[in-house]
């Protein structure tokens, strides 16, 4: 291989080139215990801040690898996306209901004694 900026040879597992510094590849994702932790609860979390941090969740990152292992750990964070955002949504609409219902019951007792 050889460095598309300088010209000079590079082998194949360098990330960047030793010579001018260009990025060349990616270094591989992280697949500890506590990064696949952090990447799952962020997944779960995101629903219930209402996507703000979107740009900076790493399930895409994970779930676009061709490391299979890292590519496993976001589909599993898409499907924690998935239900949060199901539940989310679900409790929303119950909480909703309640308070509309509540509002309509204290609506008619208020005006039934008239």
């Amino acid at each position: 291989m050889i460095c598309s900026v300088c010209h000079q040879p590079i082998l194949p597992q360098y990330y960047f080139c030793p010579n001018c510094g260009t990025k060349i590849n990616s270094a591989p994702l992280s697949t500890s215990v506590r990064t696949q932790a952090w990447v799952y609860a962020f997944s779960i979390a995101l629903p219930m801040i209402a996507f703000l941090f979107v740009t900076r969740w790493p399930g895409m990152k994970y779930y676009k690898s061709l490391d299979p292992k890292t590519k496993r750990i976001g589909q599993i964070a898409w499907a924690l996306l998935i239900i949060s955002t199901i539940v989310t949504i679900w409790l929303v609409y119950t909480w909703t209901q309640s308070m509309i219902q509540s509002s309509i019951n204290s609506i008619n007792t208020d005006f039934g004694g008239l």
